[in-house]
Protein backbone atom coordinates (compact mmCIF):
# COMPACT_ATOMS: atom_id res chain seq x y z
CA UNK A 1 0.00 0.00 0.00
CA UNK A 2 0.91 3.63 -0.49
CA UNK A 3 0.29 5.21 2.92
CA UNK A 4 -0.19 8.82 4.02
CA UNK A 5 0.34 9.87 7.64
CA UNK A 6 -1.37 13.11 8.70
CA UNK A 7 0.57 15.17 11.26
CA UNK A 8 3.98 16.56 12.16
CA UNK A 9 4.68 15.56 15.75
CA UNK A 10 6.58 12.93 17.67
CA UNK A 11 3.56 10.64 17.58
CA UNK A 12 3.53 10.73 13.78
CA UNK A 13 7.29 10.13 13.59
CA UNK A 14 6.87 7.10 15.86
CA UNK A 15 4.08 5.77 13.63
CA UNK A 16 6.20 6.33 10.50
CA UNK A 17 9.22 4.64 12.11
CA UNK A 18 7.14 1.64 13.17
CA UNK A 19 5.41 1.00 9.85
CA UNK A 20 8.44 1.82 7.67
CA UNK A 21 9.58 -1.83 7.66
CA UNK A 22 6.14 -3.33 7.10
CA UNK A 23 5.99 -5.79 4.20
CA UNK A 24 2.62 -4.21 3.38
CA UNK A 25 4.18 -0.80 2.70
CA UNK A 26 5.02 0.34 -0.84
CA UNK A 27 5.60 4.08 -0.41
CA UNK A 28 5.19 6.34 2.63
CA UNK A 29 4.01 9.95 2.59
CA UNK A 30 3.39 12.47 5.39
CA UNK A 31 1.54 15.78 5.53
CA UNK A 32 3.20 17.96 6.57
CA UNK A 33 5.80 15.83 8.44
CA UNK A 34 9.00 17.07 10.09
CA UNK A 35 12.77 16.70 9.74
CA UNK A 36 12.75 13.20 11.24
CA UNK A 37 9.77 11.94 9.28
CA UNK A 38 11.42 13.25 6.09
CA UNK A 39 14.09 10.57 6.50
CA UNK A 40 11.38 7.89 6.13
CA UNK A 41 8.67 9.48 3.99
CA UNK A 42 7.94 11.95 1.23
CA UNK A 43 6.67 15.06 3.04
CA UNK A 44 3.87 17.07 1.47
CA UNK A 45 3.50 20.74 2.52
CA UNK A 46 -0.19 20.48 3.42
CA UNK A 47 -1.90 21.70 6.59
CA UNK A 48 -3.59 19.02 8.69
CA UNK A 49 -6.70 21.24 8.66
CA UNK A 50 -6.99 21.43 4.86
CA UNK A 51 -9.30 18.52 4.09
CA UNK A 52 -9.69 19.41 0.41
CA UNK A 53 -5.92 19.57 -0.20
CA UNK A 54 -5.40 16.26 1.61
CA UNK A 55 -8.09 14.54 -0.49
CA UNK A 56 -6.50 15.92 -3.68
CA UNK A 57 -3.07 14.68 -2.59
CA UNK A 58 -4.48 11.24 -1.84
CA UNK A 59 -5.63 10.90 -5.44
CA UNK A 60 -2.56 12.56 -6.98
CA UNK A 61 -0.22 10.15 -5.20
CA UNK A 62 -2.42 7.04 -5.45
CA UNK A 63 -2.68 6.70 -1.68
CA UNK A 64 -4.37 3.48 -0.52
CA UNK A 65 -4.60 4.16 3.21
CA UNK A 66 -4.48 7.25 5.44
CA UNK A 67 -3.43 7.30 9.11
CA UNK A 68 -4.68 10.41 10.91
CA UNK A 69 -2.45 11.41 13.83
CA UNK A 70 -3.83 14.58 15.51
CA UNK A 71 -7.31 15.25 16.87
CA UNK A 72 -8.16 18.42 14.91
CA UNK A 73 -8.52 16.77 11.46
CA UNK A 74 -10.59 13.99 13.06
CA UNK A 75 -13.01 16.47 14.62
CA UNK A 76 -13.02 18.41 11.33
CA UNK A 77 -14.28 15.34 9.45
CA UNK A 78 -11.23 14.30 7.42
CA UNK A 79 -12.10 10.60 7.74
CA UNK A 80 -15.62 11.36 6.45
CA UNK A 81 -14.25 13.23 3.41
CA UNK A 82 -11.83 10.41 2.60
CA UNK A 83 -14.60 7.86 2.99
CA UNK A 84 -16.71 9.66 0.37
CA UNK A 85 -13.99 8.91 -2.18
CA UNK A 86 -13.53 5.30 -1.07
CA UNK A 87 -10.21 5.76 0.76
CA UNK A 88 -9.97 3.90 4.10
CA UNK A 89 -8.51 5.88 6.99
CA UNK A 90 -7.48 5.03 10.53
CA UNK A 91 -9.46 7.25 12.87
CA UNK A 92 -13.07 7.98 13.78
CA UNK A 93 -15.63 9.98 11.84
CA UNK A 94 -16.40 13.53 12.95
CA UNK A 95 -19.47 12.40 14.92
CA UNK A 96 -17.52 9.68 16.71
CA UNK A 97 -14.56 12.03 17.30
CA UNK A 98 -16.87 14.12 19.49
CA UNK A 99 -15.73 11.69 22.17
CA UNK A 100 -12.65 13.95 22.31
CA UNK A 101 -14.03 17.06 20.66
CA UNK A 102 -16.76 17.60 23.28
CA UNK A 103 -16.26 16.78 26.93
CA UNK A 104 -19.99 17.14 27.44
CA UNK A 105 -20.66 14.55 24.73
CA UNK A 106 -18.22 12.18 26.42
CA UNK A 107 -19.68 12.67 29.90
CA UNK A 108 -23.26 12.18 28.68
CA UNK A 109 -22.22 8.97 26.95
CA UNK A 110 -20.62 7.76 30.19
CA UNK A 111 -23.88 8.46 32.00
CA UNK A 112 -25.92 6.48 29.46
CA UNK A 113 -23.49 3.54 29.52
CA UNK A 114 -22.93 3.59 33.31
CA UNK A 115 -19.17 4.09 32.88
CA UNK A 116 -17.34 5.04 36.10
CA UNK A 117 -16.27 8.70 35.95
CA UNK A 118 -16.47 11.90 37.99
CA UNK A 119 -19.86 13.44 38.78
CA UNK A 120 -20.45 16.44 36.51
CA UNK A 121 -22.76 19.16 35.21
CA UNK A 122 -22.82 21.05 31.87
CA UNK A 123 -23.28 24.81 31.45
CA UNK A 124 -23.74 27.35 28.66
CA UNK A 125 -24.83 30.11 31.06
CA UNK A 126 -22.11 31.84 33.10
CA UNK A 127 -24.44 32.75 35.99
CA UNK A 128 -25.61 29.14 36.36
CA UNK A 129 -22.04 27.87 36.19
CA UNK A 130 -20.98 30.21 38.99
CA UNK A 131 -24.03 29.28 41.05
CA UNK A 132 -23.06 25.62 40.72
CA UNK A 133 -19.54 26.40 41.97
CA UNK A 134 -20.99 28.29 44.93
CA UNK A 135 -23.39 25.45 45.72
CA UNK A 136 -20.62 22.86 45.48
CA UNK A 137 -18.45 24.92 47.79
CA UNK A 138 -21.28 25.14 50.32
CA UNK A 139 -22.65 21.59 50.18
CA UNK A 140 -19.87 19.31 48.95
CA UNK A 141 -16.85 20.27 51.00
CA UNK A 142 -15.53 22.97 48.69
CA UNK A 143 -12.52 22.82 46.39
CA UNK A 144 -10.77 21.26 44.63
CA UNK A 145 -13.19 21.27 41.74
CA UNK A 146 -12.46 20.81 38.04
CA UNK A 147 -13.50 23.33 35.35
CA UNK A 148 -13.24 22.10 31.75
CA UNK A 149 -13.81 23.86 28.44
CA UNK A 150 -16.11 21.61 26.43
CA UNK A 151 -14.25 21.76 23.12
CA UNK A 152 -10.70 21.26 21.88
CA UNK A 153 -8.32 23.65 23.61
CA UNK A 154 -4.90 22.20 22.75
CA UNK A 155 -4.63 20.60 26.17
CA UNK A 156 -5.07 23.93 27.97
CA UNK A 157 -8.78 23.96 28.72
CA UNK A 158 -8.77 22.22 32.10
CA UNK A 159 -8.41 23.99 35.46
CA UNK A 160 -8.09 22.03 38.69
CA UNK A 161 -9.25 24.83 40.99
CA UNK A 162 -7.90 24.57 44.55
CA UNK A 163 -10.16 27.34 45.88
CA UNK A 164 -13.63 28.67 45.14
CA UNK A 165 -12.06 31.95 43.98
CA UNK A 166 -9.87 30.09 41.49
CA UNK A 167 -12.88 28.13 40.23
CA UNK A 168 -14.96 31.28 39.67
CA UNK A 169 -12.00 32.88 37.86
CA UNK A 170 -11.72 29.81 35.61
CA UNK A 171 -15.39 30.19 34.69
CA UNK A 172 -14.81 33.88 33.86
CA UNK A 173 -11.68 33.10 31.85
CA UNK A 174 -13.51 30.60 29.66
CA UNK A 175 -16.97 32.11 29.29
CA UNK A 176 -16.42 35.85 29.79
CA UNK A 177 -12.89 36.43 28.50
CA UNK A 178 -12.92 33.68 25.81
CA UNK A 179 -9.53 32.31 26.89
CA UNK A 180 -10.21 29.15 24.87
CA UNK A 181 -12.27 30.66 22.05
CA UNK A 182 -15.34 28.67 21.01
CA UNK A 183 -14.11 25.70 23.05
CA UNK A 184 -15.02 27.56 26.26
CA UNK A 185 -18.53 28.69 25.35
CA UNK A 186 -19.75 25.57 27.16
CA UNK A 187 -18.24 24.22 30.37
CA UNK A 188 -18.19 20.87 32.11
CA UNK A 189 -17.74 21.22 35.87
CA UNK A 190 -16.94 18.02 37.72
CA UNK A 191 -15.81 16.61 41.03
CA UNK A 192 -12.10 16.25 41.72
CA UNK A 193 -10.84 12.65 41.72
CA UNK A 194 -7.83 11.56 43.74
CA UNK A 195 -5.50 8.76 42.69
CA UNK A 196 -2.80 7.92 40.18
CA UNK A 197 -3.24 8.67 36.49
CA UNK A 198 -2.62 6.18 33.70
CA UNK A 199 -3.06 6.16 29.93
CA UNK A 200 -4.86 3.14 28.48
CA UNK A 201 -5.16 2.47 24.74
CA UNK A 202 -7.57 0.15 22.96
CA UNK A 203 -8.32 -0.45 19.29
CA UNK A 204 -11.95 -0.41 18.15
CA UNK A 205 -13.51 -1.32 14.79
CA UNK A 206 -17.02 -0.06 15.42
CA UNK A 207 -18.31 -3.28 16.93
CA UNK A 208 -15.68 -4.53 19.33
CA UNK A 209 -12.36 -3.57 20.91
CA UNK A 210 -9.09 -5.08 22.09
CA UNK A 211 -6.50 -3.70 24.46
CA UNK A 212 -3.47 -2.15 22.75
CA UNK A 213 -1.11 -0.98 25.53
CA UNK A 214 -0.80 1.30 28.53
CA UNK A 215 1.62 4.00 29.68
CA UNK A 216 2.10 6.85 32.13
CA UNK A 217 2.77 10.44 31.14
CA UNK A 218 4.43 13.35 33.00
CA UNK A 219 2.44 16.56 32.50
CA UNK A 220 4.35 19.09 34.63
CA UNK A 221 7.25 20.93 33.00
CA UNK A 222 9.89 20.37 35.68
CA UNK A 223 11.30 17.67 37.95
CA UNK A 224 9.31 16.52 40.98
CA UNK A 225 6.10 17.29 39.09
CA UNK A 226 6.57 21.02 39.49
CA UNK A 227 5.86 23.89 37.11
CA UNK A 228 3.05 24.45 34.60
CA UNK A 229 1.12 21.73 32.81
CA UNK A 230 2.37 20.81 29.36
CA UNK A 231 1.39 18.51 26.53
CA UNK A 232 3.62 15.88 28.13
CA UNK A 233 7.32 15.87 29.10
CA UNK A 234 7.90 12.14 28.90
CA UNK A 235 6.26 8.75 29.23
CA UNK A 236 7.00 5.11 29.88
CA UNK A 237 5.34 1.86 28.94
CA UNK A 238 4.09 -0.46 30.30
CA UNK A 239 2.61 1.22 33.40
CA UNK A 240 3.17 -1.06 36.42
CA UNK A 241 0.05 0.27 38.13
CA UNK A 242 -2.13 -1.27 35.39
CA UNK A 243 -2.07 -4.88 36.55
CA UNK A 244 -3.58 -7.73 34.48
CA UNK A 245 -6.64 -7.65 36.75
CA UNK A 246 -7.04 -3.89 36.18
CA UNK A 247 -6.62 -4.34 32.43
CA UNK A 248 -9.58 -6.69 32.39
CA UNK A 249 -11.65 -4.36 34.59
CA UNK A 250 -10.88 -1.37 32.35
CA UNK A 251 -11.88 -3.29 29.23
CA UNK A 252 -15.11 -4.65 30.75
CA UNK A 253 -16.27 -1.54 32.62
CA UNK A 254 -14.99 1.31 30.44
CA UNK A 255 -13.79 0.42 26.93
CA UNK A 256 -16.31 -2.22 25.78
CA UNK A 257 -19.37 -0.36 27.17
CA UNK A 258 -18.17 2.75 25.30
CA UNK A 259 -17.91 0.90 21.99
CA UNK A 260 -21.29 -0.76 22.52
CA UNK A 261 -22.99 2.54 23.44
CA UNK A 262 -21.51 4.42 20.51
CA UNK A 263 -22.71 1.74 18.09
CA UNK A 264 -26.14 1.85 19.72
CA UNK A 265 -26.20 5.66 19.35
CA UNK A 266 -25.41 5.45 15.64
CA UNK A 267 -21.88 6.83 16.00
CA UNK A 268 -19.72 3.68 15.78
CA UNK A 269 -16.10 4.30 16.76
CA UNK A 270 -13.25 3.04 14.60
CA UNK A 271 -9.69 3.86 15.58
CA UNK A 272 -7.90 4.09 18.90
CA UNK A 273 -9.62 4.86 22.18
CA UNK A 274 -7.14 6.64 24.44
CA UNK A 275 -8.61 6.56 27.92
CA UNK A 276 -7.11 8.91 30.47
CA UNK A 277 -7.76 7.11 33.75
CA UNK A 278 -7.63 7.88 37.44
CA UNK A 279 -6.81 4.80 39.49
CA UNK A 280 -8.77 5.59 42.65
CA UNK A 281 -9.18 3.96 46.06
CA UNK A 282 -12.69 3.58 47.39
CA UNK A 283 -13.52 2.48 50.90
CA UNK A 284 -15.28 -0.88 51.01
CA UNK A 285 -18.03 -1.67 53.51
CA UNK A 286 -16.49 -3.53 56.44
CA UNK A 287 -17.74 -5.17 59.58
CA UNK A 288 -18.30 -2.89 62.55
CA UNK A 289 -15.64 -4.77 64.49
CA UNK A 290 -12.94 -4.28 61.88
CA UNK A 291 -10.17 -1.96 62.98
CA UNK A 292 -8.46 -1.27 59.66
CA UNK A 293 -10.04 0.35 56.62
CA UNK A 294 -10.18 -1.65 53.41
CA UNK A 295 -10.00 -0.11 49.98
CA UNK A 296 -11.00 -1.24 46.54
CA UNK A 297 -8.98 -0.08 43.54
CA UNK A 298 -11.37 1.45 41.02
CA UNK A 299 -10.27 2.78 37.61
CA UNK A 300 -12.36 5.79 36.57
CA UNK A 301 -12.43 7.62 33.25
CA UNK A 302 -11.08 11.18 33.28
CA UNK A 303 -11.46 11.78 29.56
CA UNK A 304 -11.23 10.13 26.16
CA UNK A 305 -8.97 11.06 23.30
CA UNK A 306 -9.79 9.80 19.82
CA UNK A 307 -6.16 9.31 18.70
CA UNK A 308 -2.85 7.96 19.98
CA UNK A 309 -1.17 9.94 22.75
CA UNK A 310 1.95 12.06 22.49
CA UNK A 311 4.44 11.19 24.05
CA UNK A 312 2.89 7.83 25.07
CA UNK A 313 3.07 6.51 21.49
CA UNK A 314 6.84 7.05 21.44
CA UNK A 315 7.12 4.77 24.49
CA UNK A 316 4.65 2.11 23.32
CA UNK A 317 5.56 1.44 19.70
CA UNK A 318 9.21 0.35 20.25
CA UNK A 319 7.75 -2.54 22.26
CA UNK A 320 5.47 -3.76 19.46
CA UNK A 321 6.42 -6.89 17.48
CA UNK A 322 3.32 -7.06 15.27
CA UNK A 323 3.06 -5.46 11.83
CA UNK A 324 1.62 -2.11 12.93
CA UNK A 325 0.45 -1.14 9.44
CA UNK A 326 -1.51 -4.38 9.15
CA UNK A 327 -3.02 -3.80 12.61
CA UNK A 328 -4.13 -0.25 11.75
CA UNK A 329 -5.57 -1.25 8.37
CA UNK A 330 -7.59 -4.14 9.79
CA UNK A 331 -8.91 -1.90 12.58
CA UNK A 332 -9.96 0.75 10.06
CA UNK A 333 -11.68 -1.77 7.79
CA UNK A 334 -13.68 -3.58 10.46
CA UNK A 335 -11.49 -6.69 10.73
CA UNK A 336 -10.28 -6.38 14.31
CA UNK A 337 -11.24 -10.02 14.92
CA UNK A 338 -8.26 -10.94 12.73
CA UNK A 339 -5.78 -8.95 14.85
CA UNK A 340 -3.52 -10.59 17.40
CA UNK A 341 -0.99 -8.27 18.99
CA UNK A 342 2.51 -9.49 19.79
CA UNK A 343 4.80 -7.53 22.12
CA UNK A 344 8.44 -7.60 23.15
CA UNK A 345 8.91 -8.48 26.81
CA UNK A 346 10.52 -5.12 27.46
CA UNK A 347 9.99 -1.56 28.64
CA UNK A 348 10.48 1.78 26.91
CA UNK A 349 10.84 5.31 28.21
CA UNK A 350 10.59 8.56 26.27
CA UNK A 351 12.17 11.84 27.43
CA UNK A 352 10.79 14.95 25.75
CA UNK A 353 13.31 17.68 24.96
CA UNK A 354 11.53 21.03 24.76
CA UNK A 355 12.51 24.58 23.89
CA UNK A 356 13.41 26.74 26.90
CA UNK A 357 10.35 28.73 27.91
CA UNK A 358 7.86 26.02 26.93
CA UNK A 359 4.91 25.86 27.58
CA UNK A 360 5.18 29.67 27.45
CA UNK A 361 7.14 31.71 24.91
CA UNK A 362 10.19 30.12 23.33
CA UNK A 363 12.69 30.73 20.52
CA UNK A 364 12.41 29.06 17.14
CA UNK A 365 15.09 28.14 14.59
CA UNK A 366 17.70 27.23 17.22
CA UNK A 367 20.25 24.68 15.97
CA UNK A 368 20.23 21.11 17.31
CA UNK A 369 23.46 19.10 17.06
CA UNK A 370 24.44 15.57 18.03
CA UNK A 371 21.31 13.85 16.76
CA UNK A 372 23.21 11.25 14.74
CA UNK A 373 25.49 10.54 17.69
CA UNK A 374 22.49 9.98 19.95
CA UNK A 375 20.63 7.86 17.42
CA UNK A 376 23.67 5.59 16.91
CA UNK A 377 23.58 4.48 20.54
CA UNK A 378 22.17 0.98 21.21
CA UNK A 379 18.54 0.64 22.32
CA UNK A 380 17.74 4.24 21.36
CA UNK A 381 15.51 5.98 18.84
CA UNK A 382 15.21 9.76 18.59
CA UNK A 383 11.75 10.86 17.47
CA UNK A 384 11.33 14.35 16.02
CA UNK A 385 8.38 16.57 16.91
CA UNK A 386 8.89 20.31 16.38
CA UNK A 387 11.82 20.21 13.93
CA UNK A 388 12.70 21.54 10.49
CA UNK A 389 15.54 20.69 8.13
CA UNK A 390 17.08 24.04 7.22
CA UNK A 391 19.55 23.36 4.37
CA UNK A 392 20.85 20.21 6.04
CA UNK A 393 20.77 21.64 9.57
CA UNK A 394 18.06 20.49 12.00
CA UNK A 395 16.48 23.40 13.86
CA UNK A 396 13.78 23.60 16.51
CA UNK A 397 10.38 24.70 15.26
CA UNK A 398 8.07 24.15 18.21
CA UNK A 399 7.67 23.78 21.96
CA UNK A 400 8.14 20.05 22.33
CA UNK A 401 10.92 19.29 19.87
CA UNK A 402 12.33 15.78 20.39
CA UNK A 403 11.21 12.53 22.00
CA UNK A 404 14.31 10.58 23.01
CA UNK A 405 13.32 6.98 23.66
CA UNK A 406 15.31 4.20 25.29
CA UNK A 407 14.12 0.59 25.39
CA UNK A 408 15.47 -2.45 27.21
CA UNK A 409 14.54 -5.42 29.38
CA UNK A 410 13.30 -3.26 32.23
CA UNK A 411 12.34 0.32 32.93
CA UNK A 412 15.53 1.23 34.80
CA UNK A 413 17.68 0.21 31.83
CA UNK A 414 15.34 1.94 29.39
CA UNK A 415 15.69 5.13 31.44
CA UNK A 416 19.50 4.76 31.36
CA UNK A 417 19.59 4.52 27.56
CA UNK A 418 17.17 7.42 27.08
CA UNK A 419 19.21 9.82 29.23
CA UNK A 420 22.48 8.60 27.72
CA UNK A 421 21.11 9.69 24.35
CA UNK A 422 19.82 13.00 25.76
CA UNK A 423 23.32 13.78 27.03
CA UNK A 424 24.73 13.27 23.52
CA UNK A 425 22.43 15.91 22.03
CA UNK A 426 23.91 19.39 21.86
CA UNK A 427 21.13 21.97 22.05
CA UNK A 428 21.73 25.02 24.24
CA UNK A 429 18.14 26.27 23.91
CA UNK A 430 16.58 22.97 24.99
CA UNK A 431 15.66 21.42 28.34
CA UNK A 432 14.13 18.24 29.69
CA UNK A 433 13.04 16.67 32.93
CA UNK A 434 15.63 14.38 34.51
CA UNK A 435 13.17 12.22 36.45
CA UNK A 436 10.98 10.58 33.81
CA UNK A 437 9.85 7.23 35.18
CA UNK A 438 10.24 8.19 38.85
CA UNK A 439 6.81 6.98 39.90
CA UNK A 440 7.25 3.45 38.56
CA UNK A 441 10.90 3.15 39.64
CA UNK A 442 10.03 4.33 43.14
Amino acid sequence: MNVLIIGSGGREHAIAWTISNSPNLTKLYAAPGNAGIAELAICLPISVEDNAAIVRAVHEHSIDFVIVGPEVPLVNGLVDELGKTGIPAFGPTAKAAQLEGSKGFMKDLCARANIPTARYARFTDIAKAKAYVEEHDKNSGGAPIVIKADGLAAGKGVTVAMTKTEALQAVDDAMLHSAFGKAGTELVIEEFMEGEEASFFALADGETAIMFAHAQDHKRAFDNDEGPNTGGMGAYSPAPIVTPALQEEIMQNIILPTVKQMAKDGTPFRGVLFAGLMITKEAEPIAETAEASRYKIVPKLIEYNARFGDPETQAMLPRLKSDFLDVLYKTATGKLKDVKLDWHDSAALCVVMAAKGYPGNYKKNTVIKGLDKAADLPNVVVFHAGTLNNNGVVVANGGRVLGVTGFSQNLKQAQHYAYLAVDNIDWDEGFCRRDIGWRALK
